[in-house]
């Protein structure tokens, strides 16, 4: 038996009258005839009395009904348990966070996000910016934490932080001596460990045009996503690596040190599709925004993302 010729059943003996639950069931009287007659013949019984004034249950059908119902109200509790912990709605949030988001500023995030909504469960994903954004427009994620520049065409944007981004070098590499800024132009011709263009492509190649502008040109590119095998590379000499002053110390024999001008900067808000906007992703936003500001990022308005 399938379920809903189980429901047709039930609104049909609720109503007694083809035509009323037709109307409640949102489908046409032909249809519904035809479910019910389908329904009784697999049954081998007749569950309704049929006359021209009047429909009226069988013995076959109130016994029939005295199992279906408990059978409908369980599905129908079921399925609002299910509501509760989909993508949008009360009870769960899914998000996703940049692949290299450190344990303590996911600590910070979920804090923060426990205060605002503390009936909320929040499912963290690790995501590329482009798997986010493809994920958010189709309905599989309810926001995203992206870096900027990216294709946010048609989504809304949280507060954009900026934190300026400095370079991991060895230890004994030239332009680690003195422990002052560096200048990209005295990296020229290095290798650059960077993570993969398909991560984030407008990203990508936003920083390698930055880098090109104050005279840093890579004499090769070495791709890693994993922060522990992208300071392997840069320990083992295979190039230098840009990004935020680490929150915990580094690997021995690596230093982290300042960029010159502060041209390159990570750029990260929440993003979201406008019309499933709801009260937990502004908790969230929130939340992130706060995170980020203690982690030394420079927290922007709110505005539409580019």
């Amino acid at each position: 038996m399938e379920l809903r010729h189980l429901r047709y059943f039930a609104v049909l003996a609720d109503e007694l009258h083809f035509g009323r639950a037709a109307e409640r069931l949102h489908m046409a009287q032909p249809p519904l005839s035809q479910r019910i007659r389908d329904l009784e013949r697999e049954l081998g019984v007749r569950l309704f009395d049929r006359t021209r004034h009047r429909v009226q249950l069988t013995e076959a059908g109130a016994l029939l009904l005295e199992h279906v119902r408990p059978v409908l109200a369980g599905v129908d509790t079921a399925r609002e348990a299910m509501r509760r912990i989909r993508p949008g709605e009360a009870g769960a949030l899914r998000v996703g966070v940049p692949p290299d988001t450190g344990a303590l500023a996911l600590r910070t995030l979920t804090a923060g996000f426990a205060r605002r909504a503390p009936d909320v469960l929040i499912d963290l994903h690790e995501l590329t910016t482009d798997e986010q954004l493809a994920r958010l427009r189709e309905g599989e994620l309810d926001a995203g934490v992206v870096r900027h520049p990216a294709d946010t065409v048609g989504l809304e944007s949280g507060p954009v932080a900026r934190r300026e981004l400095g370079v991991v070098l060895r230890a004994d590499h030239p332009a680690a001596a003195g422990g002052g800024a560096v200048r990209l132009r005295d990296l020229d011709g290095t290798p650059l460990v960077i993570f993969p263009r398909a991560m984030a492509p407008r990203l990508y190649d936003h920083m390698l045009t930055l880098c090109r502008d104050e005279g840093f040109l890579p004499g090769s590119i070495r791709h890693a996503r994993n922060p522990n095998f992208v300071h392997g590379l840069v320990l083992a000499g295979r190039g230098i690596h840009l990004n935020e002053a680490p929150a915990t110390p580094l690997t021995e024999g690596l230093v982290w040190r300042p960029l010159e001008t502060g041209a390159l900067a990570w750029q990260t808000s929440v993003v979201w599709v406008p019309s499933r906007h709801n009260e937990a992703i502004a908790a969230f936003t929130e939340a992130v925004s706060e995170g980020l500001a203690e982690a030394g990022h420079l927290v922007a308005e709110a505005g539409t993302a580019e």
